[in-house]
């Protein structure tokens, strides 16, 4: 083993690099005079996905600025990756938006909150991740009709928490780092009480999301067989997704899983698979629901098979080392979260697609935003800068990440700054996709 450098080491590090790209230059953001057209970049992410499902991406996005912002991750990975970044480099969520993170069960069924999309994991500068969920934490408040001051208000509070948590994590021996969480207990002493009525409907709704709750809501029994219920174009069953493909990749899944895990798996038979369209931003990449049982008819598992391609920052940063896309995502979320779904793995096709897996519901609930009001917007963006500052101490350096940040409210600020100008980027890059599918040039799906 290297010899570590002290902690002292990493905080100068952090400084230095402050002093190199300090804060306020993160604030700063302008197009360059060569931005890539949005709707041109999302066009060619449109060429490997599923041709009847892209009009059901593009409908989903064109709901609001907000829904848009879900699924332009690489518009903004491009915008971030044309200026300079601080050097300081941890495992990035990499689609950090504030609808990103919320409730799930733990294996010991203890809920936590956490980050729960991994789709572009990759290692990049930790400020793209702040970036990221700050710009959404102010798009949601103009799609709430907050004032501009209360938006900005729930940007600092979520960068004071990601500030504040990293300085604490700093101070932590690394195993106590590994070994910590935001579980529902510290969750219901931090809140703000106008904001406590959020989180109690999140982990009520939560409780009834499992696959008991999945069974009676996607399927129904036809001759006598439980099938998976069709609703096009959003559940349907397709000729492609058949019992040899299905049957395969769990077979190579299984090899992902610790040995008691696949013991578990063995236990259960498959029963029914469809496609499943999921989200926005990867709408359009192939992802079914399998549903399996352990043999006496109410012991269901669903699980979630979804495609996973090169993360959007591959583009411009060094590819993941890892030898495949699933491989990636999971190897991201076990490095971020506090507990992963004891079903996590990855597989790779016959048709050589590279997928993870999991189960499709687990105890889970996140942000209904449009529902928000603006005590609700800033209790949820502290706990995404809590969880976020979790992760990243975790998969990155907390003393360096500190000593970056500071003990003043220069990132705050930065950050808030930040975000009022890529919402407004946002909302021009809205205007041109709304008009692109009124010319004709893009076909927008509403209503799925």
């Amino acid at each position: 083993m290297t010899s570590r450098p002290t902690t002292d080491t990493l905080k100068a590090a952090g400084q230095a690099a402050r002093t190199t790209r300090p804060p306020a230059a993160l604030g700063v953001w302008r197009p360059a005079a060569d931005r890539p057209d949005p709707v041109a970049l999302l066009e060619s992410q449109a060429l490997s996905r599923i041709p009847e499902l892209v009009p059901v991406r593009y409908g989903r996005m064109g709901v609001s600025p907000f829904t848009f912002y879900r699924g332009a991750a690489l518009p903004m990975a491009a915008d971030l990756a044309a200026n300079p970044s601080t050097g300081i480099v941890v495992q990035l969520c990499g689609d950090a938006h504030l609808s990103n993170f919320g409730l799930f069960a733990s294996p010991e069924r203890s809920e936590l909150f956490d980050i729960n999309d991994f789709d572009e994991t990759l290692h990049g500068p930790f400020e793209w991740d702040l970036q990221r969920l700050a710009a959404s934490l102010t798009v949601a408040g103009r799609s709430r009709s907050f004032s501009a001051h209360d938006s900005r208000h729930a940007v600092h509070r979520a960068m004071r928490s990601y500030r504040q948590r990293m300085a604490e994590y700093a101070s932590m021996r690394a195993i106590d780092v590994y070994y910590s969480s935001v579980s529902v207990a510290s969750i219901l002493t931090f809140v703000n009480k106008r904001a406590r009525p959020m989180i109690e409907s999140a982990v009520r709704s939560a409780a009834h999301h499992d696959a008991l709750h999945d069974v009676s809501k996607l399927t129904a029994v036809v001759d006598g067989k439980r099938v998976i219920v069709d609703r096009p174009p959003v559940i349907v069953h397709r000729p492609e997704v058949d019992n040899p493909l299905v049957a395969t990749i769990l077979a190579r899944y299984l090899e992902s899983l610790q040995e008691d895990r696949r013991v578990l798996v063995d236990r259960y038979e498959i029963v029914d698979y469809a496609m499943k369209v999921v989200g926005v931003g990867s709408v359009g990449l192939g992802a079914f629901a399998v549903l399996l049982d352990g043999g006496s008819g109410d012991d269901p598992l669903f699980l979630q098979v979804k495609e996973a391609e090169a993360s959007v920052y591959e583009r411009f940063l060094s590819p993941s080392l890892q030898p495949s896309h699933g491989a990636r995502v999971v190897a991201g979320q076990r490095r971020l979260q506090a507990a992963s779904d004891i079903f996590l793995g990855f597989a790779v096709g016959t048709r050589g697609r590279h997928v993870y897996i999991r189960q499709l519901q687990d105890q889970k609930a996140s942000a209904v935003v449009e529902a928000m009001t603006q005590d609700d917007l800033v209790t949820w963006g502290e706990l995404c800068g809590w969880a976020l500052a979790r992760g990243h101490a975790r998969s990155g350096e907390p003393a360096t990440i500190a000593g970056y940040l500071g003990d003043d409210a220069a990132f705050d600020q930065a950050m808030g700054s930040f975000a009022e100008t890529y919402a407004d980027q946002t909302e021009r890059d809205f205007d041109a996709f709304s008009a692109a599918t009124k010319s004709g040039r893009i076909t927008a799906e509403a209503g799925v």
